[in-house]
């Protein structure tokens, strides 16, 4: 369960980081680079697929055997 939570929470602080590089992309100048935000986006999204696999590997979570 806790696991879960904190994959939730990486995926909110994914997206909150989404929407803070989406004003510097409207405006075109701050002293803060979009990269920055995007960057963070990128690495988290790392973290949640490493984890995801980490997670199926070792059996905490188990994949819907029948997707359809």
């Amino acid at each position: 369960m806790l696991l879960k939570a904190i994959l939730v929470c990486l995926l909110i602080f994914i997206v909150f980081n989404l929407f803070r590089a989406l004003p510097i992309m409207l405006k075109g100048k701050s002293d803060i680079p979009m990269s920055r935000y995007l960057g963070r986006r990128v690495f988290f999204s790392v973290i949640v697929f490493a984890l995801l696999l980490i997670a199926i590997a070792t059996g905490v979570i188990e994949p819907n055997p029948r997707p359809y």
